[in-house]
């Protein structure tokens, strides 16, 4: 497969799980390429909007978005009406303008922790990113370079305890890995009592 057309076309099937929005999460330890491939399968779709969690979380609160999450998007979301979101700004540290979410028949959202406990009844699909912590943390910091040191140990510590009480992996709908060339999309752990909500029983090879 050339683009990942299918997968967005599986995604535009489901029934809609958030009022009339198909709530997607693209999930996985940070570092291991949710961004680029949420970006990718929202373009795929025609343009799905994306919220980003990094836009929800602060320096000094890592994880503890969800009543925010609730509140400006999830319950506008579920009643059909446009979100508005206030994202952090990570360089002034502070809460920057508004900016709007629409009920778009297919929403990604894409960060660390988007599978969690909380929200799992609002999602039509749990697509976790398949790298393990440490590689995915490694090519994080390789990125980010020596001055965000610190802010990684901070960061890669609240984040294993967070997988610790809540891991989203488990239930998963499909893991997704980067290939050298596209990604491969195979059924994920997700307990056989979920019933229908399986992606690919065969799996699913995807190429861009």
């Amino acid at each position: 497969m050339n683009d990942l057309s299918s997968l967005a076309a599986r995604l535009r099937a489901l029934a809609p799980s958030c009022g009339p929005v198909r709530l997607v999460a693209v999930d996985g330890h940070a570092g291991s390429g949710k961004s680029t491939f949420a970006s990718r399968l929202a373009a795929a779709l025609g343009g799905a909007p994306v919220l980003r969690l990094d836009d929800l979380a602060t320096h000094t609160s890592f994880f503890t978005w969800t009543d925010r999450l609730r509140e400006q998007v999830l319950d506008p979301l579920s009643h059909g009406e446009r979100a508005r979101y206030a994202p952090y700004d990570w360089n002034a540290r502070t809460f920057g303008p508004a900016r709007s979410l629409d009920p778009a028949p297919v929403v990604l959202i894409e960060g660390v922790g988007a599978g969690r406990r909380a929200l799992r009844p609002c999602l039509a699909r749990l697509l976790w990113m398949d790298l393990p912590a440490d590689e995915s943390w490694a090519r994080g910091r390789h990125r980010d370079g020596p001055a965000l040191s610190a802010f990684w140990d901070a960061w890669t510590a609240a984040e294993t305890e967070h997988f610790s009480a809540d891991p989203s992996r488990p239930h998963a709908d499909a893991l997704v890995r980067q290939l050298p060339v596209g990604y491969a999309c195979e059924e994920g752990p997700r307990p056989a009592a979920a019933g229908s909500r399986t992606v690919s029983r065969a799996g699913l090879r995807i190429k861009y």
